[in-house]
């Protein structure tokens, strides 16, 4: 069977500190040597994804923002898709009451309001990449993505809200503090779907972990989708097949299991 492996990266590819676990390394090296094509499906900038390639000499397709922007493993530009600078504006006034760090997001701009901001200073560790202070007039092109940090006890109803406010958007939750917005149309399912034309391999053919709700239109696009144990008890009763948990090398232990490394 030919095959291709789509890997969220936070919470699946990388353990709790931010890394791959050594097994998880060799799994996607061991890929590589079969010639086994992948790719890294993850909510991150393309600048947030490129540190873990190289930090464990992997090379790949990618994409981020959720779908809004692939780019193959030479670093061509397959899609790019966002929504325009007034609709970000708009979304920026609504989220001053609440207790929301916006960040925006424009092919590889990451503009945010203050960068002493701790969520922010948080994220650029955890991304190894930076951020840039500014307002909605310094993006240079069409918004990808804009992340809403949030206090975790107020996410799922600002999320709520935000789906209300801006119906014709794709609002999902990546982390019990984080919300994606981005274009409508725009999913990880959409990517994955193009990525398997690109590579000729039937979609149910392929492989997918996730382990978030950003995750679930991947994980029910393709034939063989594996959720980490780390995920919601929710999101479990959605996905059948699990594995062991991102500090737990469920990647590897998955794709053993499968025959497939």
């Amino acid at each position: 069977m030919k095959t291709i492996i789509f890997s969220d990266i936070d919470g699946t590819l990388l353990n709790n500190e931010h890394k791959m676990t050594p097994r998880t390394k060799e799994a996607f090296h061991m890929l590589e040597q079969k010639h086994i094509p992948y790719a890294f499906v993850s909510a991150r900038s393309p600048s947030g994804i490129y540190p873990i390639l190289k930090e464990n000499n992997l090379t790949c397709d990618i994409v981020s923002y959720s779908g809004g922007m692939i780019i193959d493993k030479n670093g061509n530009v397959l899609f790019s898709e966002g929504f325009p600078k007034h609709i970000a504006k708009e979304i920026i006034s609504f989220l001053n009451p609440y207790d929301v760090t916006w960040n925006i997001y424009s092919e590889d701009q990451w503009i945010v309001a203050n960068k002493k901001d701790s969520r922010v200073i948080n994220e650029e560790n955890i991304v190894k990449a930076q951020s840039k202070e500014g307002t909605i007039e310094d993006v240079e092109s069409h918004v990808n993505k804009i992340l809403c940090m949030c206090n975790p006890d107020e996410t799922e109803t600002i999320q709520k809200l935000l789906i209300d406010a801006f119906p014709n958007l794709n609002i999902t939750r990546s982390s019990s503090i984080l919300i994606e917005i981005n274009a409508n149309g725009i999913s990880k399912a959409k990517a994955v779907e193009l990525l398997c034309k690109k590579h000729h391999i039937n979609i149910k053919d392929a492989f997918a972990f996730g382990d978030n709700f950003n995750d679930l239109d991947m994980l029910k696009c393709v034939g063989h989708p594996y959720l980490m144990e780390n995920a919601p008890s929710s999101l479990k009763e959605m996905i059948s097949e699990h594995t062991l948990s991102n500090n737990d090398d469920g990647i590897y232990v998955a794709l053993k299991k499968e025959n497939i490394i």
